[in-house]
C-alpha cells in the first residue's frame, strides 16, 4: 500500500490517479486545508492532518505501508514571507510528525515533493543539483530542512528518500478530469488563463527589463503528469534497493513570462488583457533546471514537454470546471 499525504491537492490528486492506473494500492491523507474531494479519483481516503500523532498512528496501525508520498506541504513563496510560522509548523513541524510515524512503524521509504526554491538565486544556470542552496524566501527554507530532515533520518533510521526538485508545475490532467484548483490562486498559467476567460481583469508582468531575450523572467514549466511519471521511476528506484538520492524536474529550457502569455493568447484564440508593473524583489532574471540526472539516473523523459500542451490542458479544464471543484 502506497500512502499518499495530500493527495487530494493539485499534484497529490494527479499522483493518486497515475498511480491506480499503474495498479497500485493508494491511501490518501489529507486535511482538505487546500485539497479537495472532487480531486480524489479513487483509493482509500483517510481525513486527518499531518501534525497529529494519534491520525497518523491511526493510518500506520491500518495499512501495510511500503512508501510514503509527501505533497502535503505549503507552497506560496509570498504567503510564507508574510506568515512564516504557519509554513514552519505545517511544512516542518509535519514533516517531523510523518517521519517519527514512519520510524515507529517501521516504514522505510518516501518520495518527498521538494523544489527549486531551495536554490534561491541561481550562480550558474541551468540549475544542477549541486547547486549552493540559500533560500531567499521562507517556504524555500522550509523545504530546505525537510530535505535536512530526510537526510539525516536516513544516516541514523536508514530511511531511504527521493526528493524531487520541482521547478513550476503546469498544466492538468491529459484527460481533462483533473486541474490545478488553488484557492488563492498565485500561479503565472492559471492567472493567465482567468484573464482570458474574464475570471480577472488582467494578468501582470511583473518587470520587463531583466537581462532575457524580452526582458521579462524566464522560468521552467514541467507538466503536472510528467512530474507524476517521475514519482512513479524514483518509486521503482527505491524498489530496487537504491540509496537516497536527489533530482531535479524541469524541462531544461525555460519560457519568459510574455511567452507565456503569447502562448496562452494562441491557445484561447484572443488577446489577453496584460498590465506591464514593475519588478518583485527576490525574482531572479532566470530560473531553469538542469534534469540531466533525472534522465540518467531514473530514465524520466517529458512526455509533454511544449508549453502549448500546458496550457492547452489547462484551459480544457478550466472551461469545464468554471467553478473548481467545488
Amino acid at each position: 500500500m502506497l500512502l499518499i499525504v495530500g493527495g487530494a491537492g493539485y499534484i497529490g490528486s494527479h499522483m493518486v490517479k497515475y498511480l491506480l492506473q499503474k495498479g497500485e494500492r493508494v491511501v490518501v491523507l489529507d486535511n482538505f486545508a487546500t485539497g479537495h474531494r472532487g480531486a480524489l479519483a479513487g483509493g482509500v481516503l483517510e481525513q486527518g492532518d499531518l501534525r497529529d500523532p494519534e491520525t497518523l498512528n491511526r493510518v500506520f496501525r491500518a495499512y501495510d505501508i511500503e512508501c510514503v508520498f509527501h505533497f502535503a506541504a505549503f507552497i506560496f513563496a509570498g504567503e510564507s514571507m508574510r506568515d512564516p510560522a504557519k509554513y514552519y509548523d505545517n511544512n516542518v513541524l509535519g514533516c517531523l510528525r510523518l517521519m517519527e510515524a514512519m520510524r515507529q512503524h517501521g516504514v522505510s521509504q518516501i518520495i518527498f515533493s521538494s523544489t527549486a526554491a531551495v536554490y534561491g538565486e541561481p550562480v550558474e544556470v541551468p540549475i544542477p543539483e549541486t547547486h549552493p542552496q540559500n533560500p531567499t524566501n521562507t517556504y524555500g527554507e522550509t523545504k530546505r530542512v525537510m530535505e535536512g530532515m530526510l537526510r539525516w533520518y536516513g544516516q541514523a533510521y536508514g530511511v531511504r528518500s527521493m526528493a524531487l526538485r520541482y521547478f513550476n508545475a503546469a498544466g492538468a490532467d491529459p484527460d481533462g478530469e483533473l486541474g490545478e484548483d488553488h484557492r488563492p490562486e498565485e500561479h503565472l498559467i492559471p492567472l493567465t488563463l482567468f484573464a482570458a476567460l474574464g475570471r480577472r481583469e488582467s494578468i501582470s508582468v511583473f518587470g520587463t527589463d531583466y537581462d532575457t531575450p524580452d526582458g521579462s523572467c524566464i522560468r521552467d514549466y514541467v507538466h503536472v503528469w510528467d512530474l507524476c511519471e517521475a514519482h512513479y521511476l524514483a518509486l521503482q528506484r527505491l524498489r530496487a534497493g537504491a540509496p537516497s538520492d536527489v533530482y531535479n524536474l524541469g524541462n531544461g529550457q525555460g519560457y519568459s513570462v510574455l511567452e507565456v502569455i503569447r502562448t496562452a493568447e494562441q491557445v484561447v484564440g484572443k488577446p489577453i488583457p496584460t498590465v506591464y508593473a514593475p519588478r518583485r524583489s527576490g525574482d531572479p532574471a532566470r530560473l531553469v533546471a538542469s534534469s540531466e540526472k533525472a534522465q540518467r539516473e531514473l530514465g524520466w523523459r517529458p512526455r509533454y514537454p511544449q508549453l502549448e500542451t500546458m496550457i492547452e490542458h489547462a484551459y480544457q479544464w478550466f472551461v469545464k470546471h468554471p467553478n473548481g471543484y467545488e
